[in-house]
């Protein structure tokens, strides 16, 4: 069961964060773009083989992006292009953690490190667009959600990944690895839904 199907568990606490955070006068779009300066951060302690640090700050960027949509929906401020510009910041953190993978010196697993990496950007990116795919091309009604690997699990994983690596980088290569399987799968995933949703929507 993907994090997309349990939301509503979560609806209490992303009710009270959105109070708390929203007493300090940011807009839920400044909240967005501050999730920036962690991912950043984690990316220059990645480079350096910091994992630790690297964790905590990536810990921290998820969470300003579960801030924004919290303050959105508690002050009645969700627009679209709030929405437009969550989802454009989400890929650019996750690439930008990516970046800094890629200059830390991880051992092999089965293949390059650096591989796998890039077959994890892909993923990422695909299972994002095969979304917008078929919404641009009127091929399904409403936007598709849910699948193997959403974004929020993506980034816990990853996160989870890199503070084992702490103790021992392997641990970290095996997560990039299952990270780049799981993410593709999504992608194929979604892209099944659209070629089997109703004939005709596909017209």
């Amino acid at each position: 069961m993907t994090l997309y199907k349990r939301r509503d568990k979560f609806s209490r606490s992303s009710e009270w964060i959105g109070r708390v955070f929203g007493k300090f006068g940011l807009s839920p779009n400044q909240w967005t773009l501050l999730s920036l300066i962690p991912a950043l951060g984690c990316a220059y302690f990645l480079i350096n083989s910091q994992f630790l640090y690297a964790a905590v700050l990536l810990f921290i960027s998820a969470f300003l992006d579960v801030i924004d949509g919290s303050v959105a929906r508690v002050k009645g401020k969700t627009t679209k292009l709030g929405a437009y510009l969550d989802t454009m910041i989400d890929r650019y953190v996750e690439a930008i953690v990516i970046f800094g993978l890629m200059f830390s010196e991880l051992p092999w697993f089965f293949i390059s490190p650096y591989a796998w990496l890039i077959f994890y950007l892909f993923g990422g990116m695909m299972t994002t667009y095969a979304k917008a795919a078929a919404k641009e091309k009127g091929m399904v009604k409403n936007e598709m959600s849910g699948g193997l690997l959403e974004r929020a699990e993506r980034i816990g994983i990853l996160t989870v990944g890199i503070f084992l690596a702490v103790y021992n980088r392997i641990y970290l290569s095996v997560i990039i690895a299952f990270l780049a399987i799981f993410t593709n799968l999504s992608a194929v995933q979604r892209i099944a839904i659209v070629v089997s949703s109703p004939k005709k929507l596909r017209k």
